[in-house]
């Protein structure tokens, strides 16, 4: 059995138990606090699905608080039975979602990376082709833009261990310099486009200026 399958297989068990969930509800078996367990377990599902088939499912940034909202959920629940008599119903409902959330919390946190391609869009992954084509054949990749008021510099490498940006921002208040790392192409032009309005098409034209100035300098 290989990975993809044992996540497809793990995902599909949550289904069913959280069927089994909306089944015993309908049948009256419920607490209060029921519909809210099958509330955050169907988009816990949700997102476990996602993870599996690499798939984008709503935002990449709900998806690390509601893990933490599981794992806080999981610290009250345990701490409840520990110190409150409970029904059987109600300790049944606490300590099968205890259980079954643990798995749930790991999953969910790293789906909610936004450093991994499947959070990109069509758009981004061409655009991050083209730029890793172009640091194939460079060691580094400078662009520069201006909006009038604010200058954005911004250098680009690849090395094994993923993809740099160092970039310096100019304004009248003064300069600002820091670092961005990132394991894909797609997240790193994502991060240009949105944080500095810098594009590949910015790389590809200082590229090429340089190529011209290097042949010039050469004849």
């Amino acid at each position: 059995m290989n990975l993809d399958r044992a996540y497809r297989l793990l995902a599909a068990f949550y289904t069913v138990i959280l069927i089994i969930g909306v089944i015993a509800l309908l049948a009256g078996g419920g607490t209060l606090l029921s519909p809210v367990y099958l509330l955050v377990g169907a988009l816990a599902v949700l997102g476990l699905w996602g993870y599996t088939l690499k798939r984008r499912f709503m935002n990449p940034r709900m998806w690390r608080p509601l893990a933490g909202i599981l794992a806080v959920g999981i610290v009250i629940q345990l701490v409840v039975m520990f110190t409150t008599p409970l029904s059987s119903v109600l300790l049944t409902w606490m300590l099968t979602s205890s259980i079954f959330s643990v798995m749930l919390v790991i999953m969910l946190f790293h789906y909610g990376d936004r450093d991994q391609p499947l959070w990109a869009t069509e758009e981004e992954h061409t655009a991050a082709q083209q730029l890793d084509a172009l640091l194939t054949s460079n060691s580094s990749l400078t662009a520069v833009t201006s909006d009038g008021a604010r200058e954005n510099s911004v250098k680009v490498t690849k090395s094994n261990s993923g993809y740099q940006a160092s970039v310096t921002r100019r304004s009248q208040e003064g300069q600002e310099r820091f670092v961005e790392r990132f394991r894909y192409p797609e997240t790193l032009v994502f991060f240009l486009e949105k944080f500095t309005s810098v594009t590949v098409n910015d790389f590809k034209r200082s590229n090429a200026l340089d190529d011209r100035g290097s042949s010039t300098a050469e004849a």
